[in-house]
């Protein structure tokens, strides 16, 4: 089934900023700053398609907790699809942000390449709006992040998550906070990063 969705990109993970994830003036990162690393992400469909089905407007989120010392670093994820969508959406995003569709980006997200333990998929309600220099994002009743303030400094960062093609603007987060079972933090002051992001399935 071919696919093609792009829009906005949003995340933030306890790591300090600028993440050592990123790829900062051209240099590709390496650990995460404490070795363990969670957070979450979300992506805000702006256009997009999954075969027939129109899945322009809806939104996914992903939480994520790995281990850098742990063999093969497995990523532990749950995933929240727009409660908006109806069952054909949501199950065609699932799909796609799942890697089961493929797709040269989607194929190497390291949630996809690397062995994972996927705790729950769910319909959520998921608000991803502009704010400051960066984003609010409500999922539920159990993810808020916000990072509004842009992080100092003249370095140009990019993910591989949107893609390393893909510029973004590296934040400070006022809050990510999340409770879900087995997800449950509180932080802020640690990395957020916003981009624009386009999957494809070819």
């Amino acid at each position: 089934m071919t696919y093609s969705v792009s829009g906005s990109y949003f995340e933030s993970c306890n790591c300090d900023a600028i993440c050592p994830c990123r790829m900062t003036d051209g240099v590709v990162g390496g650990r995460s700053t404490y070795g363990t690393c969670f957070g979450a992400m979300a992506w805000r469909i702006e256009d997009g398609h999954v075969g027939e089905l129109d899945v322009s407007g809806l939104g996914v989120a992903l939480l994520l907790r790995y281990d850098d010392d742990e063999p093969g670093s497995p990523w532990t994820i749950a995933l929240h699809v727009d409660a908006a969508g109806d069952e054909s959406q949501r199950a065609a995003l699932t799909d796609v942000f799942l890697g089961r569709l493929g797709g040269p980006r989607v194929g190497v997200l390291p949630w996809v390449r690397k062995t994972r333990q996927l705790v729950s998929v769910r319909p959520s309600t998921i608000e991803l709006v502009p704010e400051g220099d960066g984003y609010r994002l409500l999922v539920g009743e159990t993810i808020r992040l916000r990072a509004t303030q842009a992080f100092a400094g003249d370095a140009v960062v990019r993910c591989g998550i949107p893609g390393y093609d893909e510029p973004g603007q590296e934040l400070l987060a006022d809050e990510l906070g999340v409770h879900e079972d087995p997800f449950d933090w509180k932080l802020s002051g640690n990395c957020a990063f916003a981009s624009r992001f386009a999957y494809a399935s070819e």
